[in-house]
């Protein structure tokens, strides 16, 4: 069994973000040499997720507005704040969108249902932080 582990950086414009970083993966697959295994994929910080869903723009959207209703943005709401960070939001909006994801690997390529994507949801950004890809198979 082989395993290959490589980072993905984003430095966001903006606060909230959703990435397709379907490609990318797809490269670190490619590189490892793997046919058959799992490739996971982690937001390697709390104030970012990654997920599979479809790449359509109007969902996105409808994404982004799901979680600012649940958790919306407001310096003065949350109890984190008081530590002198102004993210609880984005800590809540982590916690449903998730940390990670796992596909399957067959043939060398993600093992996808009809229009999945691998996507990074960055809640807290405009700084550099990381995404964890650790293919494992032979």
């Amino acid at each position: 069994m082989k395993a290959v582990t490589e980072h993905l950086w984003f430095n966001t414009k903006k606060r909230r973000e959703y990435l397709n970083i379907t490609l990318q993966v797809e490269e670190v697959l490619r590189r490892s040499g793997i046919k058959e295994g799992l490739c996971l994929v982690n937001a390697m910080h709390i104030t970012a997720s990654v997920y599979i869903n479809d790449d359509e723009s109007g969902l996105i959207q409808d994404f982004d507005e799901f979680l600012e209703k649940l958790a919306p943005y407001d310096v003065k709401k949350y109890r984190h704040h008081q530590t002198g960070e102004d993210n609880g939001d984005a800590h809540l909006k982590r916690q449903i969108f998730g940390r990670e994801v796992v596909v399957a690997v067959t043939g060398g390529k993600l093992d996808f249902g009809p229009w999945e994507q691998i996507f990074y949801a960055e809640f807290d950004g405009q700084r550099k932080k990381r995404v964890l890809v650790k293919v494992i198979g032979e």
